[in-house]
């Protein structure tokens, strides 16, 4: 969902935000979410309130104040917006980060979609954190109010030859897998369907906003597999409940929502047949102000061999010189 990025905090194009307005099943999931939530009176903050979508919505149901943040310029937009639907008598626009600013009273609702690709994205779980123990009223409500997380191993050629096959192709002659070795430990946005899937999805994570305290999450997952294939890499998507009885999905094989899925590649395809056993631990932790994210794959066969023992991670996949290294650890 990242769409245009600032050194601290994910930013968005005017554009970009147009798109996620027309994601349907997010935006009317969320707008369900706010009618149930915000009773006339009621005092809203609008964590990254962008353009004020949320906050106008929370004003047409009856909020008497809505504090919307939002660091960026895009705010200006906002205001604009407010203004012309009337509602700017009832609007507060601060411009920040939310975790640097103070209400002068607490809020009933709170409501954010802080997410990348992936729910674990920069500062988005310390920033719900804060506003839940600082900004919310005694039985408030967050909106939303988890994300469950599900993963799958993919057969995906064409998803994988993004990653290595400029690479493997010894372009002009040259050995390129210096490159290739970055390369393959970087993950992104990329689609597949349920035929493609190796193994059946499991739930690997939950976060859950209204008790949630650590950003770091990890777990392993462990598939016997039941059908011959080639394993290419990791999908990975999330589940969200926005509110009780309210939720939307984006699962290969729903509607594709403004996220995306994210594809983990591996080291190497593995072959994979009925009786082999394959593990996935997944593993991301906020460092500074992003994610590392870590991925070891471990396959082995129905007599016990080793067919793949891959570890993977983002932090390879940067290039980073010895003196710049040096810098970063004085």
């Amino acid at each position: 969902m990242l769409l245009e990025r600032s050194k601290m905090t994910k930013t968005y194009s005017i554009s970009g935000y147009g798109k996620m307005i027309a994601d349907r099943d997010r935006m009317d999931a969320y707008v369900r979410a706010l009618q149930q939530a915000v009773k006339p009176g009621c005092v809203v903050l609008d964590i990254g309130t962008g353009t004020g979508i949320f906050a106008l919505l929370a004003c047409k149901f009856g909020a008497r104040r809505v504090y919307a943040i939002e660091p960026s310029d895009a705010i200006q937009v906002g205001k604009e917006t407010a203004a012309a639907n009337g509602y700017s008598d009832r609007i507060e626009f601060i411009q920040d980060l939310s975790t640097k600013i103070s209400l002068p009273e607490l809020a009933d609702v709170i409501i954010s979609d802080l997410r990348g690709i992936l729910p674990c994205f920069q500062h988005h779980i310390p920033a719900i954190k804060d506003a839940r123990c600082r900004l919310l009223a005694p039985g408030g409500v967050p909106i939303p109010q988890s994300d469950t997380l599900w993963a799958t191993v993919v057969s995906a050629p064409e998803l994988y030859a993004k990653h290595s096959s400029i690479w493997d192709s010894k372009p002009y002659g040259f050995d390129m897998q210096a490159a290739k070795q970055r390369e393959i430990n970087t993950w992104g946005k990329g689609n597949v369907t349920p035929e493609q899937f190796l193994t059946e999805p499991r739930s690997w994570a939950t976060l859950d906003y209204t008790t949630i305290e650590n950003p770091n999450i990890k777990a392993e997952l462990t598939w016997n597999v039941d059908r011959t294939g080639i394993a290419h890499g990791i999908s990975v998507w999330f589940d969200a409940t926005l509110a009780p009885g309210i939720y939307f999905s984006n699962a290969p094989g729903k509607p594709e929502l403004v996220y995306g899925r994210a594809f983990f590649p591996l080291s190497d395809p593995i072959d994979l047949e009925p009786g082999d056993t394959i593990s996935i631990t997944l593993q991301a932790n906020l460092v500074v102000d992003d994610y590392v994210w870590s991925w070891k794959t471990r396959a082995i066969d129905k007599s016990g061999k080793i067919k793949a023992n891959f570890r993977q991670s983002t932090f390879f996949g940067t290039p980073i010189s010895p003196e710049h290294l040096r810098k970063l650890v004085a």
